[in-house]
């Protein structure tokens, strides 16, 4: 188990409301600020229910720690960041997914290598829950675990830790983590695809990593 660090970085109206989520075995609460219609998307596919708003930020500096923002500003620099928040349907634990799309697919592969190396320093921001959420806040320095895994351009993070701060049940919690760490990025994946093959490129190929 590594450390995460917390904290929100803006919220915007949502683009469009989402459809109903399919009955699914099991159910995820959007906690706090899910942000961009990548999010979403997948959220409904893990039977999410859409509980506050969404939030996204072209300023990615702002959701992440300063380590992850220099490297990114050595290279061509980000397109945005998109983050949410979830809980299990029982309210014990908290998962920050994070999208982070870079302007040059180098970038991503540079991202990806120096996060893998150090997950605890190079790291997105975990989103705290807002106050209508009704949940509580993980205290900081709270033990976590951290996936991730890149796409063409993009690196989705997946940061989960008990609402208690609780070090227990590491399985448990990396099973949540890497659930919707996997649907996030398959929807990732489709969407880059989608962009390419509109421009009459191939496939990409999406590599993943644990910390």
């Amino acid at each position: 188990m590594t450390l995460g660090d917390h904290g929100p970085y803006g919220s915007y109206p949502p683009p469009f409301p989402p459809p109903p989520p399919p009955p699914r075995r099991r159910t995820w609460l959007i906690a706090g600020g899910a942000v961009g219609a990548l999010a979403v998307v997948s959220a409904v596919a893990v039977g999410a229910v859409l509980y506050v708003g969404k939030a996204t930020t072209t300023e990615c500096e702002r959701g992440m720690s300063q380590e992850l923002a220099g490297i990114i500003a050595q290279g061509g620099g980000c397109l945005q960041l998109t983050s949410a928040l979830f809980t299990d349907a029982e309210r014990r634990s908290q998962v920050t997914v994070g999208v982070l799309s870079l302007k040059r697919a180098e970038d991503a592969a540079s991202v990806f290598g120096m996060v893998s190396m150090d997950p605890v320093t190079y790291q997105v921001v975990s989103l705290d829950p807002p106050p209508e959420a009704g949940l509580p806040t993980v205290p900081p320095g709270s033990a976590g675990v951290f996936r991730r895994l890149m796409t063409v351009r993009s690196v989705v993070f997946s940061n989960a830790q008990w609402a208690d701060g609780s070090e227990t049940r590491e399985a448990e919690l990396t099973e949540q983590a890497t659930e919707l760490l996997t649907y996030v990025n398959g929807n990732v994946v489709a969407y880059e695809e989608g962009k390419r093959k509109g421009k009459g490129k191939g496939k990409g190929k999406a590599s993943t990593g644990s910390g």
